[in-house]
């Protein structure tokens, strides 16, 4: 399998879901703005993301697949299949329980996540009952990891890339359609979660059943492989979700600054998740089969190549956009989001948080190329102790910084919580003897650097001054930020080009 096709498949099915993301943003922006209802709408959506990334794509994704491939490709079909059986149906009943629980403790949860919301009756009341609506999205989600889990394991990356897409038209449905509907309109949005949820999982199920793998939710405690994917999620939640888990704190942190602060750190991550959804998970997801079956046949040379392949395209393509993302900030954020209730002050207030998290974008990124390198081998602990350090070293970063950057402060520590993760999982790989690095990397470097220095350039004389975003017409702005991207874009990797980089130069076969 050519692993930069399979990227360019994976990449591209993200970056349709991420176009309808922004879309969807776009849309709640203008209905809702960053006011009262939109904090306590991210609040109610964001803590079962963050167990969806926890539980889901997190810790039972990277604990589900490696020994999901392992099955594979020495136990046979009849093995990993009754592996399929066993785990989704403790999965169903654990999370079936959580969900219950959920729902039942909604008004703790809340406390303990946004305790500053407990300052306003009617703030916090909002935020429990969009909670409750919400909350059976963990259940439906990460079934639907499973699917991804299953399909990705088989080579059927594409299935799992697109299905994002569907709780984006979930959101943008409800918000422009149903929301006149509600009382009050925001409770829109919580149902739109529940039923994109749904959606998700329905989708999947035809590619597993042509699989012969749909899941059979059969309750088997005594399976070999079943304790063996337990035992990797406990610590798998700390080492692969820590930038999640920080990112909780830092909503407690934003809770007690002024209204809008949580809504400004939201509108700046969507952003922020469009590069590191497109490269890093999408790289994430292919390395890890093929990392798997590296390990499995003993090629430990392939398998550090396999890495090394993986940090170049990171640093060739994460690098640049991040220096994109905090050179255009305002045009993009006053393109997408100046609408309606989204004022110019929440313009410049998301800025401030996006040109803050750019700064850690290329760890981000990073971490999710460099943990793979861990999880295929069925190593948590390094990542775990790794990930309790940078949790601590984010949280006082965090006290650091509020004080005199307030929101941005708190998006500030949170990138360079994520370079520190980077840079301690490189050096533990390099330290096992699991990484070398491959000749050229010095030049390889420069040469970037060069075309990030041309791109730079033509970006600054081609942007213009933030009031020609801010007072242009809609359809005037898509087409100027079109145009300045592309430009961006296309300089680059003509420097690039000019500098010896060749496509054929990183194509890399897999499993």
């Amino acid at each position: 399998m050519n692993l930069l096709k399979a990227l360019a498949a994976v990449s591209s099915m993200t970056l349709l879901s991420r176009i309808l993301g922004f879309l969807r943003d776009t849309v709640i922006a203008r209905a809702f703005g960053a006011g009262t209802a939109m904090d306590a709408f991210i609040i109610a959506f964001r803590i079962p993301n963050l167990l969806r990334r926890l539980f889901a794509e997190g810790a039972f994704a990277q604990a589900f697949v490696p020994i999901l491939a392992e099955y594979k490709h020495r136990r046979g079909d009849v093995d990993t299949r009754l592996l399929v059986d066993h785990v989704s149906g403790l999965l169903a009943v654990t999370l079936f329980v959580i969900t219950l629980i959920g729902v039942a403790v909604a008004p703790v949860i809340v406390y303990i996540s946004a305790p500053g919301f407990a300052a306003s009756p009617q703030k916090f009341a909002l935020t429990v009952d969009l909670l409750r609506v919400t909350f059976p999205y963990i259940f439906f989600i990460s079934l639907v990891s499973l699917a991804g889990g299953i399909l990705n394991t088989y080579s059927r990356f594409t299935v799992p890339a697109l299905t994002p897409t569907l709780l984006n038209l979930s959101f943008i449905a409800f918000a422009l359609l149903a929301a006149p509907y509600f009382d009050p309109p925001v409770k829109a949005l919580a149902w739109a979660v529940f039923c994109g949820g749904a959606l998700q999982l329905a989708f999947q199920i035809p590619f597993l059943v042509r699989l012969r793998l749909l899941p059979r939710f059969k309750l088997n405690l005594n399976d070999e492989g079943v304790w063996r994917v337990v035992k990797q999620m406990g610590p798998a939640v700390f080492g692969v979700s820590i930038g999640q888990i920080s990112f909780l704190i830092s909503t407690i942190f934003a809770s007690f600054l002024i209204t809008g602060s949580v809504s400004w750190l939201y509108y700046a991550d969507r952003l922020m998740e469009f590069p590191t959804g497109l490269l890093g998970v999408a790289l994430g997801t292919i390395l890890l089969p093929s990392l798997v079956k590296h390990y499995a046949d003993q090629s430990p040379v392939e398998y550090s190549k396999l890495l090394d392949w993986g940090l170049r395209l990171t640093l060739m393509l994460a690098l640049p956009a991040a220096v994109a993302l905090a050179m255009l900030a305002v045009p993009m954020i006053a393109t997408l989001f100046h609408y309606g209730r989204f004022s110019e002050q929440d313009v410049f207030m998301t800025r401030n948080a996006l040109v803050a998290y750019s700064v850690g974008l290329l760890g981000l990124i990073l971490v999710k190329v460099l943990a793979p390198g861990f999880y295929a081998r069925q190593n948590i602990k390094t990542p775990v102790k790794i990930g309790l350090i940078v949790l601590v070293a984010t949280q006082a970063m965090n006290l650091i910084f509020m004080i005199p950057f307030r929101h941005a402060g708190l998006a500030l520590a949170t990138g360079m919580g994520a370079c520190l993760n980077a840079g301690l999982l490189y050096y533990k790989l390099r330290q096992q003897a699991i990484y070398s690095p491959q000749p050229g990397w010095l030049m390889f470097v420069l040469k970037i650097a060069t075309a990030i220095g041309a791109m730079s350039i033509s970006l600054w004389l081609v942007a213009g001054a933030d009031e020609i975003w801010l007072s242009a017409h809609a359809h005037t702005k898509v087409l100027r930020l079109t145009g300045v991207v592309a430009l961006g874009g296309i300089v680059y990797f003509a420097a690039l080009w000019v500098l010896g980089f060749r496509l054929r130069d990183f194509v890399q076969r897999g499993a």
